[in-house]
C-alpha cells in the first residue's frame, strides 16, 4: 500500500471527521477541532468546487495524518533504533502486538487480557498501528473484525522473542498486580524454545496452568505453540505451580522435580528431562 493509501484510513476512523463545506475546513475528534476559514476570494472557486477533487482529498487526508503524529512522541533522531521506538516504545504498545502475533484479535478480545487498559487507549494504540501497516483489519467468517499483523507487523516477532529472553532472567515472585494470560504463556513457550537443542527431534508437551491449557510441538528445529489439550501429547505438565520457574533456570533438576513430588506429569518422566533442554531462562551474564 502506498503512503497516501496508508494516509486515507486514518479518515476512516470514527474518531475523526472531516467536514468542508462554504466556512472552511473542519477537521475533529472526540477530544479536538481544526477549523479553517475561507477567504472571501476564495468562495467563488469553492462554490464551484463543492466536491474536492482526489489531490485536495489526498492533502487533507496528510494533514490529519501529521495532527495524529504531532500527539505521539518523536525522539528527535536520524536513526532506525529512534524511529522503532517512537512506534513501538508507547506504553502498552509492544505488549498488544504480542498477543496479536499469536492470534488475530477484536478490540474486545484484545482488552480480555489487558484488563488495567483503558479501552480507547488500546483502540488509539491499534488504530495508529494500523495507519503505520505494522496491523490491519480483517472481516472474519464469523463477521467479527479483528487485527492481525501482516508481513512488516510479523517481523516484530524477531524482536519480541529475544527481547522477552532477554527480560524474561528479571523475572521473579509475580507481584500482586501481575497477570497471566493465555497469549502470554504461548509467547513464553517461543520465547524460552532452544531451537539447536530440538534439531532431528520430534516431541510434543502440554501445560496445565490453573485454567489455562497449552501446548507445543516441537518438530526437527522448529515449534508449534497453540491453546487448548494436544489428546497425543508425549508429556503433560500439570499444575507444576512454583516449581516452573526454577525447572526453566535450571535450579530444579528434572529427576528431583519429579522424584519429590513437585512436578506432576503424564508420561515417560525422560521427557521432562528433554523439556528442561528445549526450553530454558538463561542464566544472567558473569561480570565481564
Amino acid at each position: 500500500m502506498t503512503v497516501a493509501g496508508k494516509i486515507g484510513r486514518a479518515m476512516t476512523d470514527a474518531s475523526w471527521k472531516l467536514v468542508i463545506d462554504q466556512q472552511g475546513v473542519t477537521i475533529a475528534s472526540d477530544r479536538f477541532q481544526f477549523t479553517t476559514n475561507r477567504r472571501p476570494e476564495d468562495e467563488l472557486d469553492f462554490e464551484s468546487n463543492a466536491a474536492m477533487n482526489s489531490t485536495e482529498s489526498s492533502y487533507m487526508e496528510a494533514v490529519v495524518a501529521e495532527l495524529q503524529t504531532l500527539t505521539r512522541r518523536n525522539y528527535g533522531q536520524f536513526c532506525g533504533l529512534g524511529y522503532a521506538m517512537e512506534v513501538i516504545g508507547e506504553r502498552w504498545t509492544m505488549l498488544f502486538i504480542r498477543d496479536l502475533l499469536v492470534r488475530p484479535k477484536s478490540l474486545k478480545e484484545l482488552h480480555k487480557g489487558f484488563p488495567a487498559v483503558a479501552a480507547d487507549i488500546i483502540a488509539s494504540r491499534l488504530h495508529e498501528l494500523e495507519h503505520l501497516g505494522v496491523v490491519k483489519q480483517i472481516q472474519e467468517e464469523d463477521g467479527e473484525s479483528r487485527f492481525r499483523p501482516p508481513a512488516f507487523g510479523r517481523e516484530l516477532e524477531d524482536v519480541a522473542i529475544p527481547l522477552g529472553r532477554w527480560g524474561a532472567r528479571l523475572l521473579g515472585n509475580p507481584r500482586p498486580e501481575d497477570v497471566v494470560t493465555i497469549d502470554s504463556v504461548v509467547m513464553a513457550y517461543r520465547t524460552m524454545f532452544r531451537p539447536e537443542a530440538a534439531a532431528g527431534l520430534t516431541v510434543s508437551f502440554q501445560l496445565n496452568l490453573g485454567d489455562m491449557v497449552v501446548h507445543a510441538k516441537v518438530d526437527d528445529g522448529k515449534i508449534q505453540t497453540g491453546e487448548g489439550a494436544l489428546p497425543d501429547a508425549d508429556l503433560v505438565l500439570d499444575q507444576p505451580g512454583p516449581a516452573l520457574m526454577p525447572l526453566l533456570t535450571g535450579e530444579l533438576l528434572a529427576a528431583e522435580a519429579v522424584e519429590t513430588g513437585q512436578v506432576k506429569i503424564i508420561g515417560d518422566p525422560a521427557w521432562l528431562a528433554t523439556f528442561t533442554e528445549l526450553f530454558q531462562i538463561a542464566p544472567m551474564p558473569e561480570d565481564a
